[in-house]
């Protein structure tokens, strides 16, 4: 079943194409480049479309926070920087007020179909969105992507709880949609996060003479082996009915000799598990650690650990990434931190100025 979003001034596949092929008769607007980095300051759409001639089918991840048609205008402000200010001095960041909700879709639409096409056969988009708009944008992103290379819909906790008397639950989060160009082919690093020292002390509660904390688990686990070592005698013993052992006898063997299994006073064996051989946890679809920097550089600035989690995980190194809406340039500054190759695209003044310098610090 294919589902769609209909609206006024909906352009069909040929005729964004013509549109395209028109703005890659528009000069680009190249104002930095280095080894490792490209920044347009230009309007998006015109300089994908020339970066089609090139980057077709080479770009392994894009993330993008795009404007969320809040009907705001994002402002510099004292140094720091507000959404809202009545200053004559506030310098305008970017304007967030599309004068209809049709316009911003195929606006949105547009730029994620060229998106679709820069992307490698294993790339992968992250686009970061707020709840209001956030299922509009899924229709088309399903449209475009297709729903089978839907892949996750991220929470992400985006600051502290707060009051206000508006009839209704407080808002703390904003959503982050992945999607693969094909589904199973995407780069994808298993990155994993530490535990938090309080996990540690709940999933290793023993300490041994030196002081490290460890576990243990059963030298057992559910299912026989009726022909395999795992199902064999070790020291005596059979494993117990239902079961086999979890490594061959030779295996376990090693273990004890090396202080890893632990007997107990009715010589019931268990290995050891230490919490500094724990490769980490696996990163689930709800991010808490990640909130808005208190005092950022650009309005809409992300927190620049969870822009280094999206570039390690969904690209290697010298893979391309591009951020194509890329404000404060700190995707790109995650990408240079790794080794990738960035590509950068804004068509705010103020953002340019700013992503230039951020790209550019050692």
């Amino acid at each position: 079943m294919s589902v769609s979003l209909v609206y006024k001034d909906k352009q069909s596949v040929a005729e964004l194409e013509k549109k395209i092929k028109k703005y890659q008769k528009v000069e680009t607007n190249l104002v930095y480049m280095s080894e490792k980095a490209l920044l347009f300051h230009q309007d998006n759409f015109s300089a994908m479309s020339n970066l089609l001639k090139t980057h077709t089918g080479k770009i392994d991840l894009v993330y993008i926070d795009p404007p969320f048609n809040t009907g705001q205008d994002f402002l510099f402000s004292n140094e720091r920087t507000a959404s809202i200010s009545n200053s004559k001095t506030d310098k305008l960041a970017y304007s967030d007020n599309f004068e209809l909700d049709e316009y911003y879709l195929e606006f949105m639409r547009e730029r994620l179909y060229l998106i679709h096409n820069l992307l490698s056969d294993c790339g992968t988009l992250y686009l970061h969105i707020d709840v209001k708009m956030g299922h509009y944008i899924k229709l088309i992103l399903d449209e475009i992507f297709g729903r089978k290379n839907f892949i996750n819909e991220i929470t992400r906790v985006k600051l502290n709880p707060k009051n206000f008397k508006r009839k209704a639950y407080g808002n703390i989060k904003d959503v982050i949609y992945v999607y693969a160009k094909n589904n199973g082919k995407q780069i994808f690093n298993d990155v994993s996060i530490k535990l938090t020292s309080d996990e540690i002390k709940k999933l290793f509660p023993k300490i041994d003479e030196n002081g490290e904390r460890y576990t243990t688990v059963p030298c057992h686990a559910p299912g026989e082996t009726i022909n395999g070592d795992t199902g064999r005698e070790w020291r005596g013993m059979l494993p117990p009915k239902g079961r086999h052992w979890r490594s061959s006898p030779i295996e376990l063997e090693t273990l004890d000799k090396q202080g890893l299994i632990e007997w107990s006073k009715t010589s019931n064996p268990r290995i050891k598990k230490y919490a500094k051989d724990h490769k980490g946890k696996k990163i689930q679809d709800v991010w808490n650690d990640f909130k808005d920097p208190q005092y950022p550089r650009y309005p809409t600035e992300k927190n620049l650990d969870m822009l280094e989690l999206i570039v390690r995980q969904s690209s290697n190194e010298d893979s391309i990434i591009m951020d194509c809406f890329c404000g404060s340039g700190s995707f790109l500054r995650a990408g240079l931190n790794n080794n990738r190759n960035v590509i950068g695209i804004d068509i705010g003044s103020q953002s340019i100025k700013i992503a230039k310098k951020n790209i550019a610090e050692k």
